[in-house]
Formats: structure tokens, C-alpha cells, sequence
């Protein structure tokens, strides 16, 4: 069966101790850029259907993995959230705009 999709690093190992054979390849940072985004549709997609705990577990795991990519720390990413949350708020108030009129 093909795939040619981004996969966890220990995947190979456990198809290989199944007795099958893993082909992989080592992605260029162009293409590992594209699995990435690929990636993270995959898995929100995948929590908006299943709504548990470890496809979200699944959605961070490839933000982490997107943050160390473009080497942005977890920090720098709460700094710009802390900013973003001052200026337009957050979703904690459950706030639902109907319409705007003018």
C-alpha cells in the first residue's frame, strides 16, 4: 500500500516488527514544509470528527513539530498570543457574532 504521507520517526520501527517493510525517504525542507501543512489538516480534520484527547494530542504534536521547523519557541509563540489576547480577547467568553448592521 501506498502513502506518501509525513509519519511519526518510530512508525518504520513498528511496521518492521510486524514483518512488513517500511520505504521511506528523508524529506528536503521544501517537501517536509508541504507534509507538514498536509499534516496538520489531516489531523484537525481528524479531531473535528472525533473530538478526543488524543487526536488533539495529534494537533500539537505537529504544531511542535512545525515550531521547531521554523525555530520558533514555545515562548515566542505565548508572547504573540498574550499580545493577540490584549488587543481582540480570546474565545473563553463563548461570544457568537450574528450580524453586523450599519
Amino acid at each position: 500500500m501506498k502513502y506518501n504521507k509525513l509519519i511519526r520517526d518510530k512508525i518504520p520501527e513498528i511496521i518492521e516488527k510486524k514483518g512488513d517493510v517500511a520505504v521511506t525517504h528523508v524529506a528536503s525542507d521544501e517537501e517536509y514544509w508541504k507534509k507538514l501543512k498536509e499534516k496538520l489538516s489531516e489531523e484537525v480534520d481528524e479531531f473535528l470528527n472525533e473530538d478526543n484527547k488524543e487526536e488533539l494530542v495529534d494537533v500539537l504534536e505537529v504544531i511542535d513539530a512545525i515550531c521547531y521547523f521554523k525555530g520558533l519557541s514555545k515562548e515566542e509563540l505565548d508572547v504573540i498570543k498574550k499580545e493577540k489576547q490584549e488587543k481582540r480577547g480570546g474565545f473563553k467568553d463563548r461570544i457568537i457574532l450574528d450580524e453586523v448592521k450599519d
